[in-house]
C-alpha cells in the first residue's frame, strides 16, 4: 500500500490518501486516484510511503489500518511540478529511507508516479456581470466601477484571480465576459469575494460593495435571474461580524461552461516557461560593502532581499525549464572602465547572457557586485527590449516557450514612457514581466505598471497592451502568514500564458 502525503513549509506531512492493497506483489500496480489540487504559485511538495500490510488485516479498510503496524517499505519525495512538468506525466522516483532506519537500504526499489489533470478541471466558466444602482458614497467622485474576484487560500487570506474592465462613469455598469477555470477556483462549491471598487488613478479604489457566493451559486443565480446584494463590512470595530446591505445588486447575465485546453495541456505537450531576471544596481541601492545596502551580502549566508525575490520566484519556475539556463541581467551600474549601462549581462560576458540554475544566478550577482561601479538612473525600457528580442527570436524559430522576465528594483524608473512603450510592444510576445520592488522607497508612482491598480497602459503613438502581461508589488507586502507577494505575482502567470495562447490561436502540441 501506498500513503501519499503533503508536506507545507516548515510543517508535518499532512496525509491526502492512500492507495488499495495490492496482493503478494513485488511490482504492484496501484489504480487509486488521489486528488491534489494544483498551485502553480507556490511549492508543493509531497512524499509517497509504500508500506508492507500484515495478512491478517488484508480484510481491514485502508483507511482504518495503523501504520505503525505495518512494515515500512521505503519512502520517495517530489514536487508536484516535476510530476505535471513531464511530457508523460510519468515521473520514478528511487524508494529510500529518512527517519525509519532499516537494514540494507540499496533494495528498496524504484515507484513510479503517474499525474492527470481531472476532466472537471478542464471546465471553463464564462460568466457576464451586470451591476444595478450602484452606491458610490463620495458625490465629488465618478463612478467608474470594476470588479475583482479572489478565492480564499488554505490561510483565509484573499488571492485576486480576474478582474473586470473599469466601466466609466456608469452606476449600472455590464463588463465584458469573465472566464474562469477550476484550477484557480479549486472546486465550484469554494466561496468566491467579489469585491465592486469605484477605480481611482492613485491606485487607492474604494470599495463599492463585496458579496461571496461560490461558481455554484452564481450560475443557480443565472438559471434562477435572481440578483444579489451587495454589502460592506461593518466600520465600527465592536460589529466585526455585521455588515450593511446596500441597495446596489449583482446580476448574473450569462453563465456557460465548456471545455478548452488548460495550461498543463500546454506544459505536458512541452511548453516551456524560461526565467530571466534583471537586478537594479543603481547608486540609492547603498554601498554593497555596509551592512545597509539592499545588496549587502551577509557572511553568514542569509539572503538579501535581491536574493530573496530571485529565490522565491526562480525556485517555482526552474521546474518549467529543463535546460535551466536564465538570461540575467544588471542595469543602472558602471562595468569597470565603461560608462554606465542599462542592461549588462550579469555573468560579465560580452555575449551570453545565460547562466546555470537558479545558484548561477547567485553567483552571477555577487560577482558582479564585485565588479561595477553602481550609479543610476533607474531605466527599464533597454532591459525589457533585450528580454523582448529574446521572446521574439524564439517567436520566429517556432519554439514552444513563453518568458518570465523578473525585475527587482529599489526605485521609481525615470524613463515612464520608454518603458510602457517597451511593455506594449512586449505584450505581443510570448511573455510576462513581474516588476518587485525592494526597500523602502514610496512605490507609489510605480503602480501605474500594474493594470489591477491602475488604467490600460497607453504607447507614445497612441497603442494600448494586447493583454494584461505585467505586474508590479513591493516586496515589503511579504509579512507574517498568508499569501506573499510573490505567490499573488506568480497565481497571475497561468492566465497570462493562456490568454496570449487563446489570442494567438496557439493549440497544444504533443511533441
Amino acid at each position: 500500500m501506498v500513503v501519499v502525503y503533503s508536506k507545507r513549509k516548515d510543517g508535518p506531512l499532512e496525509e491526502i490518501g492512500r492507495s488499495e492493497v495490492t496482493l503478494n506483489s513485488l511490482n504492484p500496480s496501484w489504480m487509486t486516484k488521489i486528488s491534489v489540487q494544483y498551485q502553480f504559485e507556490v511549492l508543493q511538495p509531497l512524499v509517497f510511503q509504500v508500506f508492507d500490510i500484515d495478512p491478517q488485516l488484508h480484510d481491514v479498510s485502508e483507511k482504518m489500518l495503523k501504520l505503525e503496524e505495518q512494515q515500512f517499505l521505503g519512502e520517495a519525495t517530489c514536487l508536484l511540478s516535476e510530476v505535471v512538468t513531464k511530457q508523460d506525466r510519468l515521473l520514478t522516483l528511487k524508494l529510500g529511507v529518512s527517519e525509519h532506519n532499516l537494514p540494507n537500504p540499496s533494495k528498496f526499489g524504484e515507484l513510479t508516479v503517474q499525474a492527470e489533470e481531472s476532466a472537471g478541471s478542464k471546465a471553463i466558466m464564462e460568466m457576464v456581470f451586470r451591476c444595478s444602482d450602484l452606491e458610490i458614497k463620495d458625490l465629488l467622485t465618478k463612478s467608474d466601477p470594476f470588479l475583482l474576484i479572489s478565492r480564499i487560500s488554505d490561510s483565509g487570506m484573499p488571492v485576486p484571480i480576474c478582474k473586470t474592465e473599469v466601466r466609466k462613469n456608469d452606476l449600472n455598469p455590464r463588463w465584458k465576459p469573465v472566464i474562469l477555470n477550476l484550477q484557480q477556483i479549486g472546486s465550484k462549491e469554494n466561496p468566491l469575494i467579489i469585491e465592486c471598487f469605484n477605480f481611482s488613478s492613485n491606485g487607492k479604489h474604494d470599495l463599492v460593495g463585496k458579496i461571496v457566493k461560490s461558481v455554484a451559486e452564481l450560475e443557480n443565480m443565472y438559471h434562477r435571474q435572481n440578483c444579489e446584494h451587495f454589502f460592506v463590512p461593518a466600520s465600527n470595530a465592536h460589529e466585526c461580524h455585521s455588515k450593511e446591505v446596500l441597495k446596489s445588486q449583482l446580476y448574473v447575465e450569462k453563465y456557460v461552461e465548456s471545455n478548452r485546453h488548460t495550461f498543463l495541456d500546454y506544459i505536458s505537450a512541452g511548453c516551456q516557461l524560461n526565467f530571466m531576471v534583471g537586478v537594479d544596481f543603481t547608486a540609492s541601492n547603498g554601498n554593497p560593502r555596509l551592512p545597509d545596502s539592499l545588496h549587502y551580502i551577509d557572511p553568514s549566508g542569509r539572503p538579501n532581499v535581491y536574493q530573496k525575490a530571485i529565490l522565491e520566484i526562480g525556485d517555482v519556475l526552474q521546474y518549467y525549464d529543463p535546460a535551466k539556463r536564465f538570461p540575467s541581467w544588471g542595469f543602472g551600474a558602471r562595468p569597470i572602465d565603461g560608462p554606465v549601462s542599462h542592461c549588462f549581462n550579469l555573468n560579465g560576458s560580452t555575449y551570453q547572457p545565460e547562466v546555470d540554475g537558479i545558484q548561477g544566478i547567485m553567483s552571477a550577482y555577487i560577482s558582479a557586485l564585485r565588479n561595477v561601479s553602481l550609479a543610476g538612473p533607474t531605466l527599464f525600457g533597454q532591459l525589457i527590449g533585450t528580454a523582448m528580442a529574446i521572446a521574439s527570436q524564439s517567436l520566429a524559430d517556432n519554439q514552444q516557450k513563453y518568458f518570465i522576465l523578473l525585475i527587482v528594483t529599489d526605485g521609481v524608473v525615470t524613463d515612464f514612457q520608454e518603458t510602457i512603450d517597451a511593455i506594449i510592444r512586449a505584450s505581443d510576445f510570448p511573455m510576462s514581466i513581474i516588476v518587485i520592488g525592494v526597500g523602502g522607497a514610496d512605490f507609489k508612482e510605480m503602480e501605474f505598471l500594474d493594470p489591477n491598480k491602475g488604467e490600460k497602459l497607453e504607447s507614445s503613438t497612441g497603442r494600448v497592451a494586447s493583454r494584461d502581461m505585467i505586474q508590479f508589488a513591493p516586496m515589503k507586502d511579504v509579512q507574517g502568514s498568508g499569501v506573499s507577494t510573490v505567490q499573488s505575482l506568480l497565481a497571475e502567470i497561468p492566465g497570462q500564458f493562456m490568454t496570449y495562447m487563446r489570442t494567438r490561436e496557439i493549440q497544444t502540441v504533443s511533441t
